[in-house]
Parts: C-alpha cells; structure tokens; sequence
C-alpha cells in the first residue's frame, strides 16, 4: 500500500473515469441517433426490464441520484417515452412504464449497448473477464461493507 496519494493511480478515480469513459463513448451513439441522454437512457434500460416502478424504485436499482433520475422522468414522460400513472392506495406514488416509442427506443438501443460491449471486450481473454468481474464483484462488496 501506498502512504501518497497520486490521484491517477487511486483506485477509486480509475474506476471513475473507466465508467465515463465507456459510458460517454457509447452515449455519443444513443445521443445523436435518438435525442437520449446517460441517464435517460438508464431509466429506458431499467424501465425495460422492471416495468412499474417509481422513480424512487429506479434510483434505488441504478444507484443515480434522486434529482437525476426525476429530470431524466420528466423530459422522458414530456417526450412520450414512458407513462406514467399514479398508484391507487397512494396518489403520491407515480407507477412508470415505458410507452410504446420507449420500447421502440429500448429495443433499438439495447442491441447497439451490446454490440458496443462486445467490442470493448473482444481483445480479453474469456479468463480475464472472470477474473476481471469477481475482483468487481469483490469491490462492491467491499465498498457497501465500508461505507455502512
């Protein structure tokens, strides 16, 4: 371990901008083919696959902030991609799904995402994605363990 920190060599910073990076790298595709922004795009995914959630449901799985995920519903729900209703025993409980042009997005988007993660991926070993995913694994395990 060592006692100085040098900010590029610090793990968490790494990690930081590995995932902005990729993501920005592939948000570029989205962004310009269909208006979507990150996390826009976060909550079509989600959305995609757990449909009727509230967006305090939607943060929680994405781990995105609150306000966030609330402008991306917004211009969403504006923009005729998810519908929204309200729960019945709670007025105050919004119930979104993905309309029918969000799926349409979702199912555009989605192949282009795993098409994109294919190439990123394509020149490492099958091994050292294991091993690459359960050092990942570890690592958020870990950090949920310290931070609590």
């Amino acid at each position: 371990m060592k006692d100085e920190l040098i900010l590029e060599e610090f793990l968490p910073y790494r990690l930081s901008i590995a995932s902005h990076t990729v993501s920005t790298n592939i948000a570029r595709v989205y962004e310009k083919r269909f208006g979507v922004s990150i996390p826009e795009w976060r909550v079509i995914a989600i959305l995609g696959r757990f449909p009727g959630l509230s967006a305090v449901e939607v943060a929680d799985r994405t781990l995105m902030d609150k306000v966030a995920v609330s402008r991306a519903v917004t211009k969403l729900i504006r923009n005729g991609r998810i519908d929204r209703e309200f729960a019945d025993a709670d007025r105050r409980r919004s119930i979104l799904s993905l309309s029918e042009q969000g799926r349409e997005v979702h199912n555009e988007i989605a192949p282009l995402a795993l098409k994109f993660e294919r190439e990123l991926l394509q020149d490492i070993a099958d091994d050292d994605y294991e091993k690459f995913n359960s050092v990942l694994e570890k690592l958020l395990e870990k950090a949920s363990q310290i931070g609590n």
